[in-house]
């Protein structure tokens, strides 16, 4: 088969514990040389923290997995220095399109209005994206150690001790915290004898990467009973490099060996392209998908990310998009706790509210898996009814599911959260992560969110940032305190402001996004999230509300 890609092979060096038969101790390991457990260590640098990144491989993920990244991800990634490079390789989406045998009857926007930096999705294989990360890694000085594989944990109350295995034999390590990023397979949960909930789903999928040149718009495509797959379904969409990712529903009685092999799979896609399109198979495999998660995600000094904590099927893009969301959620509690700024007890709440957001991906993902591979005849005469209504009936379409396509979560029911005293209008309440708009920076158009993140920070908006006068002392005495919080003038005017960074409002979106008036501030979390807002600056409320999200009062 075509290879578009050529695997990096990254260098084993025997590590210094191992050769000077000693046992180090780290603030943090990472098990798991991911994107998730790539993302963890890069923001641990940006922190501060020194990390150790432990991966039994020496290369990037082989094959096809991991496809697509939506718009929250790409926020995260920007944050972490790698979005721009990654959105410049993948294929960027916003339009999805649903099939009832050869009628559209459903389409979608992902980013219905304009003004923002990042698309709905982008299309880009895994593989490329860890490559980014590993390089990024590199730069921030992570200490990466391939063929380094844990073969037993020992917990104990201040830290974790891990033995390993390399080519030269075997050494102990210790950490202060420990995160697992080692899949959905996870050795570091099963060593720890911890369970996964759930259930797994009686269906087959053949996934075939093609390599072709097609003028196919950059759109997800997805047919339910097409002419040249009748009774199943099957997904279409872009990668990099002319890959096209294709999925063929098989059912549960399909034998995984014999669907793989190329004669059985080049007449399936024959019958979807025609037998003039030129292809060449890049990649075949055959899966199977479940959607579990661990009843919590912290035990003790060991925190579980990605796929390690929660799974879910492959409709909706919710797996790795999640998982890049638990890290952004986890890092900056921990960087408070081993600074001593916060009690153990905040790295409580990142299992509480990646909890709630598993839950959320887990419900989304499993109805659309029920509607898609539906397991009764009752269930199939219900969604083929809705997929005929929806061609012309809006209320059908809305029951049309085809993969509820990964989404930020919205931490609204956090305990970190201060409630509302004011009104406000719109999406941007306690727990939202925050909406995107075009800024001005010193005369030059940035972006709103380029400018906000990894520490504690405070949008007050105002008309003319010129005019603040004895608001600056109150805004810059924020900073004098044990969690300090940057306060961020946005100015509907162009302006300046002695010793406090102004955001030029360019087309006055920020403030229509999020409601904003004369003296309105936003307090906002290292992740991106909204923690608070009022309509006046008190400066006693804003500490108390960074005391709450600090489990510090």
């Amino acid at each position: 088969m075509l290879k578009t890609y050529t695997y990096p092979k990254y260098e084993y060096t025997q590590p210094e514990e191992q050769k000077e038969r000693l046992a180090r101790r780290y603030p943090v390991i990472i098990v798991g040389a991911g994107p998730v457990g790539l993302a963890a260590a890069i923001d641990c640098r940006l922190h501060g923290i020194p990390v150790v990144v432990l991966d039994e491989d020496d290369t990037v993920s082989i094959g096809s997995r991991g496809v697509c990244y939506a718009k929250r991800a790409l926020e995260i990634l920007d944050r972490l220095g790698v979005g721009d490079r990654a959105v410049a390789k993948g294929v960027s989406w916003n339009v999805g399109r649903t099939f009832f045998r050869e009628e559209e009857v459903f389409n979608f926007n992902l980013l219905p209005e304009p003004d923002h930096k990042r698309p709905g999705m982008i299309n880009l294989q895994q593989y490329y994206l860890e490559e980014y990360l590993v390089d990024r890694c590199v730069e921030l000085g992570v200490d990466l150690r391939w063929k380094n594989r844990v073969v037993s944990v020992q917990r104990m109350s201040d830290g974790v001790r891990l033995t390993i295995e390399t080519p030269d034999g075997t050494y102990g390590i210790e950490a202060d915290w420990l995160i697992a990023a080692d899949g959905a397979r996870s050795p570091i949960r099963k060593q720890m004898n911890l369970e996964v909930e759930g259930k797994v789903f009686m269906d087959r999928f053949l996934i075939a990467d093609v390599v072709m040149k097609a003028d196919f718009p950059a759109e997800r495509w997805f047919w339910f009973d097409p002419p040249f797959h009748p009774n199943q379904s099957v997904l279409l969409h872009r990668q990099a490099d002319n890959v096209w990712r294709i999925d063929f529903q098989l059912g549960w009685n399909a034998d995984p060996e014999e669907e793989k092999k190329p004669e059985k799979v080049i007449p399936r896609i024959k019958a979807m392209l025609g037998d003039e399109r030129e292809f060449e198979l890049e990649w075949v495999s055959v899966y199977t998908f479940q959607c579990r998660r661990m009843q919590e995600f912290r035990h003790g000094r060991v925190l579980f990310v990605g796929d390690a904590a929660h799974q879910v099927s492959p409709f909706g893009a919710r797996g790795a998009n999640s998982g890049i969301q638990d890290t952004d959620n986890l890092i900056w509690k921990l960087k408070l706790v081993l600074d001593g700024k916060a009690p153990e007890r905040l790295l409580d709440t990142y299992s509480q509210e990646r909890v709630a957001a598993a839950d959320e991906n887990l419900m989304n993902s499993t109805r659309s898996t029920d509607f898609i591979t539906p397991k009764s005849n009752t269930s199939r005469l219900f969604r083929n009814a809705v997929l005929t209504l929806a061609e012309h009936h809006p209320f059908a379409r809305a029951l049309v599911n085809s993969g509820r396509l990964s989404v930020p979560a919205f931490l609204t029911d956090s305990a970190l959260n201060t409630s509302d005293e004011d009104e406000f209008s719109g999406s941007m309440v306690p727990g939202a992560s925050m909406d995107d708009a075009p800024v001005g920076v010193e005369g030059r158009k940035e972006w709103l969110l380029d400018q906000i993140g990894n520490g504690f920070q405070l949008l007050y908006f105002t008309d003319v940032a010129d005019r603040l006068g004895a608001k600056l002392d109150e805004l810059r005495g924020l900073t004098v305190a044990s969690v300090p919080v940057e306060p961020v003038v946005v100015s509907e005017k162009a302006g300046s402001a002695n010793g406090v960074r102004v955001l030029h409002d360019l087309m006055h979106l920020v403030a229509r996004r999020y409601d904003a008036r004369e003296g309105t501030v936003y307090l906002l979390r290292p992740d991106q999230h909204v923690v608070a807002r009022w309509r006046k600056f008190d400066a006693h409320k804003i500490r108390a509300a960074v005391e709450r999200t600090t489990c510090n009062s």
